[in-house]
């Protein structure tokens, strides 16, 4: 595809920061439009498992995270109460052995910041909330909410659960709650007194779960996430919430659980949403990416790995093609093949199963 072509990436999350780096490294033109006004070290620990890290390797970018981030030697699922080790999943060399790249867990800031660093000053524009998107023959009209209109030749919808590029491929469909929701934590590990927990472990309960691991290697920072049954209201993406309120969620778990919650000097409560899936996942001139065409509820800890392997596919198949059409079918194809494996879940199933599969689809990255 020509290199001139005006690609214009809505969101710069995990997923559209990555396209943009890819795109412009091949020589694409891309800019990126985000409708946040600055990006915050927001409290969020993240998994980053193989896939992701031949993507950053591509980018030059996976040294920096693999010295900062923990490798955890196995991912551990325990009982809620007796902390009966159930089952132990070994990490440590067999990422590396078996799928040719480590399985690390950092902070969402360090793995957001390390994509950051490889794309073109001045590539994000902020406060940028894309209100319209209208099509005229060969150019797109990007409307935002402080009045601008950019125009492109392509558009990337990386813009989440509640994509406006969505609502112009498909169709309004609102994202729905799930019932249930996240609570989140970081503080330093030296307030729990020298109590020691395992880098990666999963504690399971009858009807809720807590995951609690060291986000740097030197172990100055602990993490904690939960799932639990909760009620939503507000309109915010998240907000605070008080210890004696996941405290009461986790009565009755084992011990170092709940010194782990009681501990946290500030905790927050997100709600987990979901979204129907879909197998159209472009239109036009435009395509989607990450939870814009295939949501994905935490449970799984591979919605922004996917996110970041789409961004990968499609730069892929924007440089193999001669044009966006021909690009667009190839991913077409493999969505289509993701969804069918998806059919019978139950209505508010997560998409894990989707997964671009394309032949060689991430052969630049080994």
């Amino acid at each position: 595809m020509r290199r001139e072509t005006r690609i214009a990436i809505i969101g710069a999350g995990l997923g559209g920061v990555t396209a943009a780096a890819l795109l412009q490294r091949e020589g694409f033109r891309a800019r990126v439009y985000e409708q946040a006004r600055s990006f915050e070290r927001i409290g969020a620990g993240i998994h980053v498992s193989a896939n992701v890290m031949k993507v950053l390797r591509h980018m030059d970018a996976d040294h920096r995270l693999s010295q900062i981030g923990i490798h955890p030697d196995a991912f551990t699922s325990r009982k809620w109460d007796t902390g009966e080790v159930l089952f132990d999943l070994p990490l440590g060399n067999i990422g590396g052995q078996k799928y040719g790249a480590s399985y690390i867990t950092v902070h969402r800031y360090d793995l957001h910041a390390a994509i950051l660093e490889k794309i073109q000053p001045g590539t994000i524009e902020f406060g940028r909330r894309l209100t319209n998107v209208e099509f005229d023959g060969s150019v797109v009209h990007l409307r935002f909410g402080d009045g601008s209109v950019v125009d492109a030749d392509v558009v990337i919808g990386a813009d989440g659960v509640n994509s406006k590029v969505r609502e112009a491929v498909v169709g309004p469909s609102a994202s729905r709650f799930t019932g249930a929701v996240a609570h989140r934590a970081i503080y330093p590990s030296k307030l729990l007194g020298g109590m020691k927990v395992r880098n990666c472990t999963k504690w399971w309960g009858p009807s809720s779960h807590i995951l609690i691991y060291y986000i740097e290697r030197s172990r100055e920072e602990i993490y904690l996430v939960t799932s639990a049954k909760g009620d939503w209201h507000s309109q915010a993406s998240w907000e605070f919430c008080s210890r004696e309120e996941v405290a009461s969620a986790f009565e009755g778990f084992h011990a170092e659980v709940r010194k782990v919650i009681v501990t946290a000097p500030e905790l927050t409560k997100w709600p987990i949403l979901d979204i129907e899936s879909i197998c159209k996942w472009s239109k036009g001139r435009l395509v989607l990416l990450g939870d814009a065409c295939h949501a994905m509820m935490p449970y799984m800890a591979s919605g922004a790995a996917m996110s970041i392997e789409d961004a990968a596919v499609l730069a892929r198949c924007l440089l193999q093609s001669d044009d966006y059409t021909s690009a667009f079918a190839s991913i077409k194809r493999a969505a289509c093949r993701a969804s069918l494996r998806c059919i019978g879940s139950p209505p508010k199933t997560p998409s894990y199963a989707l997964r671009l599969t394309l032949p060689g689809s991430l052969a630049m990255t080994q």
